[in-house]
């Protein structure tokens, strides 16, 4: 009986203990949320032993790399910026942080070299077996030597001339008020090639009524004479970039309209497509018609000229080459698209001409043949946009409609993509600029805006709105400066895209001898 009773005293006690822990809850399952105060003090500070710290900051970069992939690539400019300046003070952070150690992650850094020199890593501590009883420290009290210059990366002193007291650097961060290390100092204050400033609001706008909201048609173009043809319903307008003024070229009636406008390399000519399925051959100087030519039964959309020889694709699926020095209408027929043709640019120094269709085909022919070089399926929607590089042979860009939304790059020595961009938006025209390896393209569904691409990295240097519909018409200058949009809102836009060529500002130099000469 004592026995029992002694073990009833210790599982009472033990009860009590329990409920005075976790609760009267605690006892029938889990654990209630109530605890027991403990007391703290008033600072915490952790014990970094066996932390990696490195690995915990690199760790807390993978939000930020996720969500690079989910921003849009229309509004990319300044997030490009923004990223750009995020980076920077990543690494400096990391740099404060951990010191030297870390120095190979500034490779990526437009200023990297800054950093290049900056402090050693202290030395590696290595475990000392220590007496347990205090030793006697050593008695240097009264030994004398020459002070030492510390370096502001080192530390340590070098002797100074004579034996004398060398006066210590003002740059050792003992001296230093600034919160941050003096190499994250000199790569903060050090300069930066700022981007190409490039005005998002146009210098010019022209009201352009009765122009079409229609992707397959091309009725802007801009001569080497420095004059902007554009078809307006059923008229072609003439406008002089140097005085302003509007020409009227020609009026084809009620019973046709204007699909097509482009000029002849050497800007006497003009050449015009019809919704007929004529194409008109017209002197810009005198104004006056010299040519029509036949051959396709339904509008004709695109044109392209290759010095004599003139091209025409039209709704009919067909592509015709004509020679303006003969009598016939055209001398060779190609017949290799499905839909129409709304895509046509030569490249006349390789003699390459580039088709692209409604039947999503781009497709490379080379000069008169009647068999295709190359045919491209790659693209998912109708091929309007395509340009060639004029700072390397053989680079061809193509541009797709709304289900596609990319621009593919192609190189056509060999036959080969090399790469391509979603913009997010439809394609509908591609421009190359003749004085820098950049590219502009115009955009319809669901942006309207104009862009303008680094190549080959493809970043974007600027990005222009102000179009409020479908940005279906581009035209560049003939000193490749300025480019003109148009719109199916009724205006063409002209903006201040690139840089001007530096060979022409090497001409104009005050240092030019031949410039003194009368």
């Amino acid at each position: 009986m004592q026995k029992a009773s002694l073990m009833a005293k210790r599982s009472t006690h033990l009860i009590r203990i329990c409920q005075s822990t976790y609760g009267q809850e605690g006892l029938a399952g889990s654990p209630s949320r109530r605890r027991t105060k403990v007391g703290y003090g008033d600072r915490f500070i952790p014990s970094r032993d066996g932390i990696d710290l490195q690995a915990s900051f690199n760790l807390a970069d993978s939000s930020s790399e996720s969500s690079k992939a989910k921003r849009k690539t229309g509004n990319e400019v300044d997030a490009q910026r923004l990223e750009e300046s995020n980076k920077i003070f990543l690494h400096l952070l990391r740099f404060e942080l951990f010191g030297s150690t870390i120095l190979n992650s500034f490779s990526n850094l437009p200023s990297s070299d800054l950093l290049v020199g900056s402090r050693t890593p202290p030395p590696q501590k290595t475990p000392v077996n220590r007496p347990v009883t205090p030793s006697t420290p050593p008695r240097n009290l009264f030994s004398y030597i020459s002070p030492q210059n510390r370096t502001p990366t080192s530390g340590t002193r070098t002797s100074g001339s004579g034996g004398r007291n060398c006066i210590d650097d003002p740059t050792r961060e003992i001296y230093s008020l600034s919160p941050v290390r003096f190499d994250s100092q000199r790569l903060l204050l050090s300069p930066r090639k700022q981007p190409r400033a490039i005005s998002k609001v146009p210098f010019k706008v022209l009201d352009a009524p009765e122009l079409h909201d229609d992707f397959y048609l091309n009725l802007v173009d801009w001569g080497c004479n420095n004059i902007l043809g554009v078809g307006l319903g059923t008229c072609v307008y003439l406008w002089s970039a140097h005085s302003g003024k509007v020409t009227k070229l020609c009026d084809l009636g009620p019973n046709d309209s204007v699909t097509s406008v482009c000029w002849i390399q050497r800007g006497s000519h003009v050449a015009l497509g019809t919704n007929k399925g004529l194409v008109h051959i017209w002197d810009a100087e005198q104004c006056k018609r010299t040519r029509t030519t036949l051959g396709h039964t339904s509008r004709v959309g695109s044109l392209a000229w290759n010095e004599h020889i003139l091209t025409s694709g039209g709704r009919d699926h067909q592509i015709f080459h004509r020679d303006v020095r003969v009598p016939e209408h055209h001398i060779k027929q190609l017949s290799a698209h499905k839909q129409e043709v709304c895509g046509l640019k030569w490249n006349c120094e390789d003699g390459q001409l580039a088709s692209g269709g409604n039947d999503n085909k781009l497709i490379v022919w080379d000069r008169l043949n009647e068999t295709p070089l190359y045919k491209f399926s790659e693209h998912t929607a109708a091929v309007k946009a395509i340009a060639w590089n004029p700072h390397q042979h053989g680079i061809l860009a193509s541009g797709g409609g709304t289900a596609d939304r990319t621009i593919k790059f192609w190189n056509t020595l060999n036959g080969q993509q090399i790469s391509e961009i979603d913009t997010g938006s439809q394609v509908c025209n591609l421009a190359w600029s003749k004085n820098s390896n950049e590219i502009v393209s115009t955009h319809g569904y669901s942006e309207n805006q104009v862009i303008v691409w680094k190549y080959p990295s493809m970043s974007q240097v600027a990005a222009l709105t102000g179009h409020t519909y479908r940005v279906l018409y581009l035209a560049m200058s003939p000193d490749g400066q300025t480019i003109v949009t148009g719109a199916g809102d009724e205006t063409l836009r002209f903006w201040n895209v690139f840089s001007k060529n530096k060979n022409d500002s090497d001409r104009d130099s005050l240092l030019d001898p031949f410039t003194k000469i009368r």
